[in-house]
């Protein structure tokens, strides 16, 4: 079927546009194509039309569309989130940052402006006494490792005249065993 409709197009035969206004003032074009079966003689002489529904939109970077890829990309959506929580198609996004500049830059304007409403919120509670907040700065923002292990040393400190009363006592259990043993 796609054949037999690929090749009536490009000979431009049974083919026929139809310009309407739709309800969002787009152009909306139906073309209808005159498709002849082979397959059958009734088919033959029935002719078929079928009307393939085309509508085109023209995206262009109207404020209302900038300001609301700008809110999409505050709340740190990305990608195609970002394009349809703006109302777009994610292709038609692509479309737009590669011809306007505008549009993408509403995006990182908009990336900016919640990173930095977030860091203030985190920065004052860190300075009105909150430990978590505090400690998430620090590791996120300074590179801070809490440290992950714990070295236990045991050092045995003997003083020199403890040494000195032991080996004493030693001395004399063996001067005693000496004694013992010649006895």
């Amino acid at each position: 079927m796609l054949a037999i409709l690929c090749r009536i197009l490009a000979r431009g035969e049974g083919v026929g546009p139809s310009d309407r206004a739709n309800e969002n003032g787009g152009a909306t074009n139906k073309i209808f194509f005159n498709i002849k079966s082979t397959h059958t003689p009734q088919a033959q002489e029935n002719q078929l039309f079928k009307s393939l529904p085309l509508t085109v939109r023209h995206v262009q970077a109207t404020e209302s569309r900038l300001q609301a890829i700008y809110d999409a990309a505050k709340l740190g959506l990305k990608g195609d989130t970002l394009a349809l929580a703006s109302g777009l198609r994610p292709e038609e996004y692509q479309h737009l940052c590669q011809f306007d500049a505008l549009a993408e830059m509403a995006a990182r304007k908009g990336k900016a402006d919640g990173e930095r409403e977030m860091a203030d919120i985190l920065h004052k509670a860190a300075r009105e006494g909150d430990a978590k907040a505090a400690l998430e700065i620090l590791k996120h923002q300074h590179g801070w490792v809490a440290k992950q292990s714990i070295s236990v040393d045991i050092d045995q400190r003997i003083s020199i005249t403890q040494a000195l009363q032991e080996a004493e006592m030693r001395v004399v259990e063996v001067v005693d065993a000496v004694h013992q043993i010649q006895r």
